[in-house]
C-alpha cells in the first residue's frame, strides 16, 4: 500500500496550494482518507477527514471554510484544497488512510493505518 502526496511548497500569506493523495496496492473502498499536519515542536495535528467513496467530510475548526478535502473511490485520490493561508499554517502535511470502516469519524492519528511521506507547506507572511 502506498500513498503519495505533493503539492506542497512555498506561498505568501492569504494565498493558495492544492495537496494531493494518490493511493495504490489496495482497495479502499470501504477506508476514509484524512489529512493531519505536523508542525515544529508540535503533535500531529488533525485537520480533515473523507469517507472513500466521497461524501461525508469533517474538518477541524482552524481550518474550516479555508481548506476543502475532496476526491475518493473514482479517482484513487484525495485532494486537500487550502485557501486564505496563514503562516501558522506551515507544517509537514500528510495523507492518510483508515480501513477501520464504519460511520464514526476518525480524528486520531491512530485510527489510521497507512501514511503518505509528508509535504512542506510554507506560508510566509
Amino acid at each position: 500500500v502506498q500513498l503519495q502526496a505533493c503539492g506542497g511548497g512555498l506561498v505568501q500569506a492569504g494565498g493558495s496550494l492544492r495537496l494531493s493523495c494518490a493511493a495504490s496496492g489496495r482497495t479502499f473502498s470501504s477506508s476514509d482518507m484524512g489529512w493531519f499536519r505536523q508542525a515544529r515542536g508540535n503533535e500531529r495535528e488533525f485537520l480533515a477527514t473523507i469517507k472513500w467513496s466521497g461524501d461525508r467530510t469533517y474538518y477541524t475548526d482552524s481550518v474550516k471554510g479555508r481548506f476543502t478535502i475532496s476526491g475518493g473511490d473514482a479517482q484513487n485520490t484525495v485532494y486537500l484544497q487550502m485557501n486564505s493561508l496563514k503562516p501558522e499554517d506551515t507544517a509537514v502535511y500528510y495523507c492518510a488512510a483508515s480501513v477501520l470502516g464504519g460511520s464514526i469519524t476518525y480524528t486520531l492519528p491512530y485510527m489510521y493505518h497507512y501514511w503518505g511521506q509528508g509535504t512542506l507547506v510554507t506560508v510566509s507572511s
